[in-house]
């Protein structure tokens, strides 16, 4: 075998001790951080774990005080009704909620995603739907009415 040869094997085995310190880091900080943030509650519909991480104790009080609070958690109206959008969407908001808090990057005055925003005006029209057919009419200023258009702090007081 010659000497170069033998520097090409070193150097990708080294590459790939690498790759496999580096993949196993991030698979440990990230079980670490599942563990550690409560994750395991997230696949639940307790509303308990809305409040896992402080900045929802508003919501959470609004949602308990609203008429909503008795009848619907939060996945009935912040996650789609099917088994796969669930937890796709559940999964995408809790990678970007986590990353939110481990950066501080969020407002302090929370606002729905656009994305978020649809699945709840879905979720309003699944549970609403016998009395919100007519309302859904085309006006004349868009397609279609939003409900939170009206009803903003249905969910949350």
């Amino acid at each position: 075998m010659t000497s170069a040869l033998r520097g090409f094997l070193t150097a990708k085995r080294a590459l790939a001790g690498l790759a496999v310190f580096v993949i196993g880091s991030l698979l440990g900080v990230g079980v670490f951080t599942f563990g550690y943030a409560n994750g395991a509650s997230y696949l639940t519909n307790d509303p308990q774990a809305c409040i896992n991480c402080h900045t929802m104790r508003d919501q959470y009080a609004g949602w308990m005080a609203s008429s909503h609070g008795k009848v619907a958690t939060c996945n009935d109206c912040h996650a789609p009704h099917d088994i796969v959008g669930k937890y796709a969407t559940k999964a995408t908001n809790g990678f970007f909620h986590g990353l939110a808090m481990t950066t501080g990057d969020f407002p302090d005055n929370i606002r729905i995603k656009p994305h978020n925003l649809e699945v709840t005006e879905n979720a309003c029209l699944y549970c609403h739907a016998d009395i919100t057919s007519d309302m859904r009419a085309p006006r004349v200023h868009s397609t279609t009415q939003s409900c939170v258009a009206c009803h903003r702090n249905v969910g949350h007081l």
